[in-house]
């Protein structure tokens, strides 16, 4: 492979520049501050020190940054590792300058190293090291290392073995405590919202030393802390307004002044609706179509019952008419949001009303008369399964019905004339799970997902991708450590494994 691309190539790299010890013996192959490393990611660090970046100018596919720095006392160029790495970065440092302390002085600064045994580095670089230290603790994957790192090279790290060593040697050795506080969060958006969630974005702040994290304000109370410059507020409630804002801190503890507050409010509950049922009584029995009895069919998954009925009068064609008596459908698992129907009043008699009855309960009345009369009664919205009824006010007036549709939510499933088809609810599946190979297989309508993220379980977004399915039926994903995601593709949210 070459330098010149990320995941072509990998070699070794020396945290602290191998230049500035002059690639000499034992340092060089010192393995307590070697680490492999992406042979495009270790060209670009080249040997500057390391900082928190203001003005990037080269960032890495996992987020490592390099750029201009914003760390109090040094304006040059640094590199910036990501979080989960940074306490690892300064536990290397702080081992080199107490192994070689007394080599030191013949080494090259490179803006880092001191000049001295005692501290070793320069203040500003000890300052954002032991901020690192204290706000990255060490991790499982450290202790291994370091027990590893022994057996090969006989000894080890204590740092890692006594974290607290740190702040006992160097913790006195800041000038003075850190009281300056990040600066104020800018540019704080509402990207997008769904019902039950409202997405934010701000700008990075700055820091003397480091900004390490987030408060996310809800209507004045805290209601999350992030490490990064979004996040997503969830079980929200709909078609309500929420106030946010949000501070920056730093790992002394130090919050900035309030942003901007931003108002948001989320999206109205939407029920679309389509035609689940359409009865148009062409179906009905014949025999004794003349006389009043009770009359029973079935069409498009549901069974009717008539009761004092007869199947010889029109409408537009085909109708059922209802003396004292009532029309009953059987019980149908997908709700019902609508009902319009066609009636007309037979024979002789006057005026009146049919109840419409859905499990029993009185959901509205429907007019008949002399004249044909279509009517919709709307927002009856009952979910699950349900029983319709039309029942007859009247004990004399011979009343038909036809065209009776019956409306449901989008996506249940749909009864025609002579059969039903069911509409199958197309959810979106990982697979395999845990993924193989960085590769995120989704299965189901991916056609028209604009955008999907991926966040660990901390809310921190690791990726995103526009347009993900534009190629086909999977996602390439950066190396993610060994652990538990979340894949957002639009509103859709899925959980995912990698090993």
């Amino acid at each position: 492979g070459t330098y010149s691309t990320e995941g072509n190539c990998y070699n070794r790299e020396h945290i602290v520049p191998q230049s500035f010890f002059n690639e000499a013996s034992p340092m060089r192959n010192d393995i307590h501050f070697i680490r492999a490393t992406d042979g495009k990611v270790n060209g670009m660090r080249s040997n500057y020190p390391f900082g928190k970046v203001g003005s990037t100018t080269f960032t890495s596919l996992n987020g490592s940054k390099l750029g201009s720095s914003t760390s109090l006392g040094f304006s040059g160029t640094v590199f910036e590792p990501i979080d989960e790495f940074k306490g690892d970065v300064a536990r290397m440092v702080f081992y080199f300058v107490t192994r070689y302390q007394s080599q030191l002085s013949s080494f090259s600064s490179g803006n880092m190293l001191g000049s001295s045994a005692f501290p070793g580095l320069q203040t500003w670089e000890l300052n954002v090291l032991l901020a690192w230290h204290n706000q990255d603790p060490v991790s499982q994957a450290e202790i291994n290392r370091n027990n590893a790192s022994y057996t090969f090279q006989g000894n080890r790290n204590p740092f890692i073995d006594n974290p607290s060593y740190v702040n006992q040697i160097w913790g006195s050795q800041t000038p003075t405590q850190d009281t300056q506080t990040p600066t104020t969060v800018t540019n704080l958006v509402i990207p997008s919202k769904t019902t039950t969630s409202i997405s934010l974005t701000w700008s990075a702040s700055t820091d003397n030393v480091a900004v390490t994290s987030y408060d996310v304000y809800m209507n004045g109370s805290l209601k999350s802390n992030v490490n990064s410059t979004s996040t997503t507020i969830t079980g929200l409630n709909p078609s309500t307004t929420y106030n946010f804002y949000v501070k920056a801190k730093d790992a002394a503890g130090n919050a900035s002044a309030n942003s901007a507050t931003v108002s948001g409010t989320t999206n109205a509950v939407t029920t679309t609706s389509t035609n689940c049922v359409n009865e148009t009584f062409e179906t009905i029995p014949t025999s004794s179509a003349s006389s009043y009895t009770t009359k029973t069919w079935t069409n498009g998954g549901i069974t009717w019952t008539a009761t004092d009925s007869r199947s010889d009068q029109t409408i537009s064609n085909k109708a059922i008419t209802v003396r004292d008596g009532s029309l009953k459908s059987s019980s149908f698992s997908n709700g019902i949001t609508s009902i319009t129907v066609t009636t007309q009043l037979k024979f002789s008699g006057t005026n009146g009303t049919f109840n419409v009855l859905v499990n029993g309960v009185n959901v509205g009345t429907i007019p008949y008369s002399t004249t044909a009369t279509t009517t919709t009664i709307n927002n009856i919205n009952v979910s699950g399964n349900v029983v319709l009824s039309l029942v007859n006010n009247s004990a004399s007036n011979r009343v038909a019905i036809d065209n009776l549709i019956w409306k449901c939510s989008a996506g249940s499933a749909k009864q025609s004339i002579v059969s039903s088809e069911n509409t199958e609810v197309k959810e979106l599946q990982v697979y395999p799970n845990p993924i193989l190979n960085n590769e995120i297989f989704v299965k189901g309508e991916t056609e028209n997902i604009q955008k999907a993220e991926i966040y660990n379980l901390q809310g921190k977004i690791m990726q995103t991708i526009i347009q993900p399915f534009k190629n086909g039926k999977s996602i390439k994903v950066n190396h993610l450590p060994q652990g538990i995601y979340i894949l957002k593709l639009d509103e859709s949210s899925l959980k995912f494994l990698v090993k």
